[in-house]
């Protein structure tokens, strides 16, 4: 009995001890805790917070969120009654936060914003070297990388049929695509003429310039214009499979990635926007389960519904590249949902690409790099082209 007193007291003991070590890990987080806005220091939820309101009114959204100790940071996108409000008043907690915007009959729903993780998806083998060369075509724009384009200019056969397309004058004229990615160098010599800034915007930093932060690591957003929308005829680099289209992006991979920023960059300007493309999404890691949120739901829901002038807008997704991993883009909340058109890829030779992701949701499939002695695809590529000539 004695002994099982004193081991009864030495969990309490051992207990405590660690609860009294927890309590003061949070007080030096806390103390020492990262801002509002930074996500990359945070655990799992920051204090900014999007709602929605009974009445989309800015300067109504503007005195709910100063009544809650807040700042109203605009709409996000164009979604009806939805806010983004950022804390100042750091003496008001969380829970007493919830439980004011709970309490307040203005506000229909509202969740702290959180942090997503998300990758960019391309062919991955992005080094020209060591690629194979294909041999000259009938050239049919006097830009000199044409004759590379091995899936436009005829080289594989009929192939994906857009010299015919072309010929019939299908060329993306009055069309208007933004790509959401990491930016878009909207001054690029093969880009400029067909620039939209309509159909553009910096949701991680705030205004309507989405150029890329010159880091090496954000060109992945004006390689994908590239292939959209690169003038033809200019005796520049390569010609765009849809090379009239106006072509814009919007800057949200370049930061924290949260369901406020995708809301916000899926229901940009849906009015004038007719087809979104997104290159990106969860881990393709085979262990990675994940899709949009609320908000990106929204965007979806409305864009499809009313986007277009009640036609409804087009949203095209990179079916994944996690096929070394076994990955399933089953798993992927973004290329199954009904509102996407997930696409696949095929390479040179007409196979599979070693990182092809397989499911049910794919629509279509398009040419794409294979192997390192394979041709590659040929696009823009963002501040390179700027360093080289200075």
């Amino acid at each position: 009995m004695v002994f099982f007193s004193n081991a009864y007291s030495l969990f309490w003991g051992y207990l405590m001890f660690k609860i009294v070590i927890l309590l003061w890990l949070w007080q030096q987080m806390v103390a020492s805790g990262p801002s509002d806005g930074d996500f990359s220091k945070i655990g799992n939820v920051t204090s900014n917070v999007v709602v929605q309101l009974q009445f989309d009114d800015s300067e109504h959204a503007d005195i709910v969120a100063n009544k809650h100790g807040y700042k109203n940071m605009g709409k996000v996108g164009s979604l009806k009654g939805v806010y983004w409000f950022k804390k100042y008043d750091h003496y008001i907690s969380k829970r007493e936060i919830k439980e004011r915007l709970d309490g307040d009959p203005e506000v229909l729903w509202h969740e702290f914003e959180t942090p997503k993780k998300r990758v960019k998806r391309d062919g991955l083998l992005d080094d020209e070297s060591n690629r194979q060369s294909t041999r000259e075509s009938s050239v049919e724009w006097p830009d000199p990388l044409y004759s590379q384009q091995w899936y436009l200019n005829g080289f594989v056969g009929d192939g994906m049929r857009v010299r015919e397309a072309w010929s019939m004058g299908y060329s993306g004229k009055n069309v208007v695509v933004s790509i959401l990615d990491d930016g878009i160098q909207g001054d690029h010599p093969d880009l400029a003429a067909n620039y939209d800034a309509m159909a553009s915007h910096d949701v991680n930093d705030g205004d309507d310039n989405p150029y890329p932060r010159d880091n090496g690591d954000n060109r992945h957003g004006t390689r994908c214009a590239g292939e959209v929308a690169a003038v033809a005829g200019n005796s520049f680099c390569g010609v765009g499979v849809a090379y009239n289209a106006r072509i814009g992006g919007v800057r949200m991979l370049d930061g924290p990635v949260s369901d406020r920023v995708e809301g916000s960059a899926l229901s940009l300007r849906q009015q004038h926007i007719d087809i979104y493309s997104a290159s990106w999404g969860p881990e393709d890691d085979g262990k990675t389960f994940d899709g949009p949120g609320r908000l990106a739901k929204m965007a979806f829901y409305q864009g499809v519904t009313e986007g277009r002038n009640g036609k409804g807008n087009i949203y095209i997704w990179a079916s994944g590249n996690g096929g070394t991993f076994k990955d399933s883009c089953s798993c992927d909340g973004y290329t199954v949902s009904i509102y996407t058109l997930s696409v696949s890829s095929t390479t040179f030779d007409h196979k599979q690409p070693w990182y092809l992701e397989e499911c049910p949701s794919t629509l279509a499939s398009t040419y794409s790099s294979g192997l390192i002695n394979q041709p590659a695809i040929v696009s823009c590529n963002a501040v390179e082209y700027f360093e080289a000539s200075q």
